[in-house]
């Protein structure tokens, strides 16, 4: 039966509908507001994964180009594989929705969503994941939501909620917040340098109209949900004899799980299990599965513990402390900047390259065709956590790293009307043991300042932990990988000594108070402001001089009227100039011609080309040109690019000519002066007063 409730949100009315299309799926919902229409299904299948440990749901989101009304640009004219922005939204809708799921539940689920109506006004990302949210809690899949989400903007001094995206372009801040009822669930925001008071104010506000976007689909859920079906937890209790396996080893696990190096944690925890197990004589599979589990559970409880109770975490720092930090910037001569960001057992090499106009990326999508001057990639090898990986091209995960790194680092750049390059980072993680993302962002800022890119100034990364044991909450600074496994938040923050300039925080509990976001944000501030002390020990500013192996750019101006010359019938023109010169050539409407060439030589060239093109012939001048073409009267003579004049048969010699070949053919190189030139251009040229001028 069809159903469909509404609200207002932020002066628009927002729809949930469901009942009409799609009846064969478990959920399905129909989500309005203004000119979009998203809709999200979700589906489970019927019975559990065997000897499956952790949640098998998949999220994919996909834009639908028919809802901008645009024809797809690729080849097979239809939409391809998913594309960045869909990577990242797809992710945006999983992290929220995951801890909702019950413990243990094995079944394969999968949520689809699609734009199927597109209003450029509208940011969808938020939409996407109450549509999403909306439709597995109307479904049959046991779910502990709903969950809704909310953008909130910063325009003029005054937090918005889900502001136009014409508006966005001036905000402080855009924040992408997810939660229940109860709490917040999912963190994302960009800013420009906000402070943490005002970040949970954004927060706190936001999270106020998420508990009626809640209600709404509470009330969906009241009109039109289905009966959950219930979750088959398989037993893992283990048996008597797998629990006297755990007392006996007890304690050789905590002492292993404890040591403070990564690699060695793990071969001494791989140690006591192979001893336990050889001792035993296990050789059955479900059994040696149990006890891997258990000895696992043992390390969860030592490490938790040793936080809770001592205040001592696994590799020995207190609460507070950062891992030793080490930097190197310049290892690689002919890269235009390079960093090598050491913390603690994670290390990032990350490389700075500038390169010109062309390089820009340019995007075609739902809101349009777009160019990107700031591309930050992050690549996360298998040898960085010493195992063998296949590589297939970044996974969503790397994605989602190198958006949020971008993210930190795009509000400390400068304005690319003042400095034309194009910037690619690229951090190749070298080695990893938690906050890889934030490494990349510290590599990133000196990188940046080592190329002499002129930012506002350097940028660190945090993150964050959460241990949670009944009454008992603390949060850790600067988590390593072990501690984001076994904890209950990864909260990363990145910023300048101002302000926060990037946030992601992910819940693997129900949720965080405000209480505990604020106390957290402090302490990242805390942490945040002593990397920056000893970043700035290293590079203090960015070099006011680039990489002498960078691209040098110049600006000239021409006549708007003599654009169409430098370019010439179908790109001629300003193709032969490329090609000769191999440098960058932008023409923009004003008449600015940008050229970018790491060969000063090309670019002198480029530039006298583009001039002589542009240059008017002037009278009494005297020019070499080339012969274009011979008539009975004279000969026309091509003094500037484009430009021919008419040497008429009495300007070639003193005496008498007969024929003009006498003189001159077709090829020939001669010296002219410019006579006259009429009121429609033409140009009057003579060889015999050049000659007399130059004595010849």
């Amino acid at each position: 039966m069809h159903k469909c409730i509404e609200m207002e949100l932020n002066g628009k009315k927002l729809t949930l509908e469901t009942g009409e299309i799609a009846k064969q799926a478990d959920g399905a919902v129909l989500l309005r507001y203004g000119d979009t229409v998203i809709f999200a299904t979700a589906v489970a299948s019927k019975t559990p994964r065997e000897n499956c440990d952790f949640l098998p749901l998949t999220v994919e989101y996909k834009d639908k180009m028919y809802a901008a009304g645009k024809i797809p640009g690729s080849f097979f004219k239809r939409e391809g594989r998913a594309g960045e922005k869909e990577i990242l939204i797809s992710r945006l809708i999983d992290r929220p929705l995951r801890p909702l799921f019950p413990k243990g539940m094995a079944n394969d689920i999968q949520i689809i969503c699609n734009t199927l109506s597109y209003d450029p006004e509208v940011d969808i990302d938020n939409l996407a994941i109450i549509a999403s949210s909306a439709a597995v809690s109307i479904s049959s899949i046991p779910f502990d939501g709903p969950v809704a989400a909310v953008t909130v903007g910063k325009i003029d001094g005054k937090l918005v909620i889900n502001p136009s995206r014409t508006a966005q372009e001036g905000t402080e801040l855009s924040l992408i917040m997810a939660g229940t009822a109860e709490s917040i669930v999912m963190v994302e925001a960009g800013s420009s340098e906000i402070s943490e008071d005002e970040m949970v104010e954004a927060l706190i506000l936001g999270h106020e109209e998420i508990k009626k976007i809640v209600a709404l689909q509470v009330d969906l859920v009241a009109q039109a949900g289905k009966e959950k079906f219930e979750v088959v937890v398989v037993d893992d209790t283990p048996s008597d004899d797998i629990l006297a396996i755990k007392e006996e080893y007890y304690e050789k696990i905590k002492v292993a799980a404890l040591t403070k190096e990564k690699m060695e944690r793990s071969k001494n925890l791989g140690k006591v299990f192979a001893e336990a197990k050889e001792k035993h004589n296990l050789e059955d599979s479900a059994k040696i599965s149990t006890l891997k589990g258990v000895f696992d559970k043992v390390e969860r409880e030592a490490v938790r513990n040793s936080i809770v109770t001592d205040g001592i975490r696994g590799d020995g720092r207190g609460i507070k402390d950062v891992r030793p930090i080490s930097i190197k910037l310049d290892l690689l001569p002919r890269v235009h900047g390079s960093a090598l960001f050491t913390r603690g057992e994670t290390q990032a090499l990350v490389t700075t390259t500038l390169g010109t106009s062309v390089d820009a990326q340019r995007l075609d999508d739902l809101s349009g065709k777009s160019e990107k001057k700031f591309l930050l990639h992050y690549n996360f090898p298998g040898y960085c956590v010493g195992e063998v990986k296949n590589s297939f091209g970044p996974a969503r995960r790397e994605i989602g790293h190198g958006a949020l790194a971008e993210r930190a680092i795009t509000g400390v750049l400068p304005n690319f009307k003042d400095f034309e390059y194009t910037i690619r980072i690229v951090s190749e993680i070298m080695e990893s043991n938690g906050s890889s993302s934030m490494a990349t962002v510290c590599g990133g800022s000196l990188a940046l300042m080592s190329a002499g890119v002129p930012t506002k100034g350097s940028v660190a990364g945090i993150a964050m932990g959460l241990v949670m044991e009944g009454e008992n909450t603390v949060v850790l600074s600067d988590i390593t990988g072990q501690e984001d496994h076994l904890g209950d938040m990864d909260f990363k923050v990145a910023g300048t000594k101002n302000g926060i300039t990037a946030l992601q925080m992910d819940i693997k509990t129900k949720g965080v108070t405000k209480a505990l976001m604020k106390k957290a944000l402090e302490q990242a501030r805390e942490g945040r402001l002593h990397i920056l002390s000893v970043m700035d020990e290293s590079i203090g500013n960015a070099r006011t001089q680039l990489s002498e192996f960078a691209p040098v750019i110049t600006k000239i101006m021409i006549d708007k009227e003599k654009i169409g010359t430098v370019i010439g019938p179908g790109g001629k023109m300003i193709r032969k100039i490329v090609e000769a010169t191999q440098a960058s050539i932008e023409i923009q409407d004003d008449g600015t011609v940008v050229i970018g060439s790491s060969d000063k030589a090309a670019s002198k060239k480029a530039i006298e080309m583009i001039e002589a093109l542009t240059k008017d012939a002037e009278v009494g001048m005297i020019y070499e040109g080339k012969v274009k073409k011979i008539m009975d009267f004279g000969a026309f003579v091509e003094i500037l690019p484009g430009k021919d004049g008419l040497v008429h048969i009495s300007q070639l010699a003193d005496e008498r000519v007969e024929k003009v070949t006498d003189i001159l053919n077709e090829g020939d190189i001669v010296q002219v002066k410019v006579l006259e030139i009429d009121r429609q251009g033409k140009i009057r040229l003579s060889r015999k007063d050049a000659l007399k001028e130059l004595g010849k």
